[in-house]
């Protein structure tokens, strides 16, 4: 189990960064034939993409939301996420295919969304927290006076925290909280 990571934290990212959203939302649960398999195909679809280096994935958090679960998946680029889930090779693509397949048969029991953000900038802090989102995704580095307020890390451009020394999550654990 990853430890707390005691101090404020936040991220570092160089280059296009993309935040896909995307959930099911189960409208009938008394009908697990229907949601069961797309619920199923999700963490294939995250343990794939984990383990494509090429894939422009970068990193993922799974959530439960007032209709179901959701995934905030944190791409390197649009047209990788694009290729992956156009891919008839991969599993996404099928997975597609076995739920608009099986949603025909019960329209409205299942249904499925997703949203998708180009980030042109991105701010983000992590007080004693365990290795998640961003920083899990991208780098995690330590806040630094620069940079302690909000509008400061978000007007530092597209790098959260440019100017700090990256973090590494066991050499933060050891450090005293502020």
């Amino acid at each position: 189990m990853p430890r707390v990571i005691p101090g404020r934290m936040t991220h570092r990212h160089e280059g296009e960064l993309v935040v896909f959203h995307i959930g099911m939302q189960i409208n009938h649960w008394w009908r697990p034939d229907l949601w069961l398999p797309a619920f199923l195909a999700m963490p294939r679809m995250l343990r794939e993409l984990s383990t494509d280096k090429d894939s422009g994935f970068l990193g993922y958090e799974l959530l439960m939301g007032g209709g179901g679960p959701y995934v905030v998946q944190y791409w390197s680029s649009i047209d990788k996420l694009y290729a992956y889930a156009s891919s008839p090779s991969q599993e996404h693509r099928p997975a597609w295919t076995r739920f608009n397949k099986a949603a025909r048969k019960a329209p409205g029991a299942v249904g499925i969304w997703h949203e998708t953000f180009l980030v042109e900038r991105a701010e983000s802090i992590y007080v004693s927290t365990k290795p998640m989102g961003l920083p899990k995704a991208t780098e995690l580095i330590e806040v630094g006076r620069k940079q302690d307020r909000a509008r400061a890390r978000f007007e530092g451009g597209r790098t959260a925290g440019s100017q700090q020394e990256r973090v590494a999550p066991q050499d933060a654990v050891s450090q005293e909280t502020p």
